[in-house]
């Protein structure tokens, strides 16, 4: 199992995470180091790219959840890029497609983040 993980900017202060492999308890160490360096340098605008993931289990939707809390507090926002039909599902079931905004393409999900406030006429907050 592995993970590849890649940090870039996008548009402006928007940064993207793309993520290649499995996410689960033996690769989320290198999915939060990622991170972690992002909001470490003040990155709170994030696009997690989970095109080419295959597979994430609880722990790495825990990963997730804990950014977005990070983010939230600095004002930013996550968005999900990913058309993997089991993964949706499993957002679904957890009931993080309410707490999460969910694209099929990056460009949408850049675009959600450049919004004013990110968008907020949908409340996407975990309390």
């Amino acid at each position: 199992m592995y993970i590849k993980a890649r940090a870039r900017q996008s548009e402006g202060e928007t940064y993207v995470m793309d993520l290649t492999g499995e996410i689960d308890i033996h690769t989320v160490p290198r999915l939060k180091d990622a991170l972690k360096k992002l909001t470490d340098d003040e990155h709170y605008k994030l696009v997690i790219n989970l095109l080419d993931v295959d597979y994430i289990d609880s722990t790495g939707l825990a990963v997730l959840v804990g950014v977005h809390k990070l983010v939230q507090e600095h004002d930013g926002a996550v968005t999900l890029v990913l058309t993997n039909p089991h993964i949706k599902k499993t957002l679904d079931i957890m009931g993080l497609n309410k707490v999460f905004w969910i694209f099929d393409d990056e460009q949408s999900a850049v675009k959600q983040l450049r919004r004013p406030a990110h968008g907020s006429n949908a409340v996407k907050s975990i309390a």
